[in-house]
């Protein structure tokens, strides 16, 4: 009797073990293809990094530079700056409303006036 508890335990124990299947990447954001440096004017930069499912917004502007916790959403990054909420979204540097950027198509905004493009 105590030969047989042992060897369910070891059997239930070992059946445990096997039997779970590997879990499925995650599924890449559109976002993740804007990861890096994107260059604005009079040396102002946004610089988009990612740990985990979380991503660093760094923006540059002529005050300094500032970091923002981001979280994908859909098409685009959604983080808090200043109490309000904003969004991160690919667009061209005519949406951007910036003549420094009117010829750029690489663009990623957060409102008018407010962008940052590669070339």
């Amino acid at each position: 009797m105590k030969m047989s508890l042992v060897f369910l335990v070891l059997s239930l124990a070992l059946a445990g073990c096997r039997g779970q299947p590997p879990a499925a990447p995650a599924t890449p954001s559109v976002a993740d293809k804007w990861l890096g440096r994107w260059d604005g004017p009079e040396g102002t930069y946004l610089q988009l990094s990612k740990a985990g499912d979380h991503y660093a917004v760094e923006i540059r502007d002529l005050d300094g530079s500032r970091t923002f916790e981001g979280l994908p959403a859909g098409d685009h990054i959604r983080f808090i700056r200043d109490g309000k909420t904003e969004f991160l979204v690919a667009g061209n540097g005519k949406a951007a409303g910036m003549k420094w950027l009117l010829d750029k198509k690489n663009c990623l905004l957060t409102r008018q006036g407010e962008g940052w493009c590669r070339d």
